[in-house]
């Protein structure tokens, strides 16, 4: 790899690394209220949606039709991403009953819920993955901004994984170490997707414009939806608004 990919590389494990930053808590106390979760989730899906928002800004500079066509393959995407996980997740032993409920209570309860929740947000770190390295592909600054709202996301995402693994009986330093697991596809993508972008310019706004679809699906669909169920919805709301603002201002300032 050249040196601009393996920037883009370390930029990419800085944003895994901190998903592990959520175990921390847990290692002085044993129990996160849903308030702190809520306050996370809303600072970073307003982070998230501000990058995006400049995201499209930059690929509709370059050329509007593919940006539009990127940013619904974003969506479609992840959606597509989120619906096979709802069938594993649903999945039904012999048409009948929930596999998960056939099992032992110990392994319902507590390894099959954190797989579960793991396998989501592994998932989920691919497009993040993708939308680092398409937005270094764009320009350094959007780059940098997608890097820093995906860290700051990504500590919530760890906060989640966490709270059920301290809660079963791990440590909190091995559920740092499941958390950062979870995000290992961001590196690993991120990198191709820059390569991708480089070597085919013409395709840079499709990129970002995937990249935009695919975080924006997620603000909206789930982490805004639960940072107000768990603050309520003026405060979530207030707090979204304040942070795209910030991320804007940032935006305008670099």
């Amino acid at each position: 790899m050249n040196a601009a990919a393996w920037t883009v590389f370390w930029y990419a494990m800085l944003t895994a690394l901190a998903t592990g930053l959520g175990a921390v808590p847990f290692a002085f106390i044993r129990r996160i209220t849903p308030k702190v979760q809520g306050v996370s989730n809303a600072i970073a899906a307003g982070l998230m949606a501000g990058a995006s928002f400049g995201l499209l800004n930059e690929a509709a500079g370059m050329n509007w039709g593919k940006m539009l066509l990127g940013f619904v393959a974003g969506i479609l995407f992840i959606g597509f991403t989120d619906w096979v996980i709802d069938k594993i997740k649903r999945y039904k032993l012999n048409g009948d009953d929930d596999l998960i409920a056939r099992l032992p209570n110990s392994f319902r309860n507590d390894f099959w819920k954190a797989a579960l929740i793991i396998l989501i947000m592994t998932a989920h770190s691919a497009a993040e993955g993708i939308g680092i390295g398409t937005s270094f592909g764009g320009s350094a600054k959007f780059g940098l901004l997608m890097t820093i709202a995906i860290a700051i996301h990504n500590i919530p995402e760890g906060l989640a994984i966490s709270a059920v693994m301290v809660t079963k009986g791990s440590r909190w330093w091995q559920a740092a170490l499941w958390s950062i697991f979870t995000s290992l596809p961001q590196p690993l993508l991120a990198v191709p997707a820059f390569l991708f972008v480089s070597v085919f310019k013409p395709y840079v706004p499709l990129g970002l414009g995937l990249a935009a679809g695919a975080m924006i699906w997620l603000v909206f669909s789930e982490i805004a939806p639960e940072s107000a169920e768990q603050l309520g919805g003026e405060r979530a709301a207030t707090l979204i608004t304040f942070s795209i603002v910030a991320m804007l201002a940032i935006q305008y300032f670099l």
